[in-house]
């Protein structure tokens, strides 16, 4: 079978973008600045050269600032799928589950009503988290994955890909304890890669 050709946003926060070590096209424009390898996209298009993976992470950014820029950012891009990956930064500044939930929600139904497919990943752990920071990203993924799992959502499960085995809430590998190092956006950009595989497959040819 030919290789499917696919226009993907990734859409979030510094994670997306690529920090430490790279900063997106939004924030220093027009291609990006930094290590393309300190980016999950960059290791989506090494997965799959006939997909076009684009980076629209802003650092900082909280779950309703993305998803104000959801039209532009997305919808002008008519792409076959969008990566939605933010929620840290609400929690970090102390924000409820709730608030990252109800704007999770609102990007989803923005996507579908426009026809786009969503990739719906779970919120990375930081080594700076206290408990509830921690207990509080575990209860978004846990709605994140439901949520996916009823509204037939593609899935995929990134805070696992880069997280401690020996402890959940930490990230595994990492340079300054909130973003991953480069092994760390290698590991999500492959299991994001074989998420929008397996839920194309799904799908069937189109």
């Amino acid at each position: 079978m030919a290789a499917r050709t696919l226009r993907i946003v990734a859409l979030g926060d510094s994670v997306t973008a690529g920090e430490p070590g790279f900063r997106s096209p939004l924030e220093s424009p027009p291609d990006g600045a930094g290590d393309p390898e300190s980016q999950y996209g960059f290791w989506m298009s090494k997965a799959h050269p006939d997909w076009v993976v684009l980076n629209r992470g802003v650092s900082g950014e909280r779950s309703d600032q993305i998803l104000k820029r959801f039209e532009r950012d997305v919808l002008r891009e008519a792409p076959d799928y969008v990566i939605i990956l933010a929620g840290v930064n609400d929690i970090y500044q102390g924000l409820p589950a709730s608030f990252v939930q109800e704007n999770l929600d609102a990007m989803y139904d923005r996507a579908a009503d426009s026809g786009v497919r969503v990739v719906a990943a779970t919120i990375l752990p930081y080594n700076s988290a206290s408990a509830g920071e921690s207990g509080a990203i575990r209860k978004v993924n846990r709605w994140i994955e439901g949520t996916a799992r009823h509204r037939g959502l593609a899935f995929c499960d990134v805070h696992r890909a880069v997280a401690d085995p020996a402890s959940y809430d930490r990230l595994a590998s990492t340079i300054d304890g909130d973003h991953p190092d480069v092994a760390g956006y290698r590991a999500m950009g492959e299991v994001l890669a074989s998420a929008i595989d397996a839920h194309a497959r799904a799908e069937g040819p189109g």
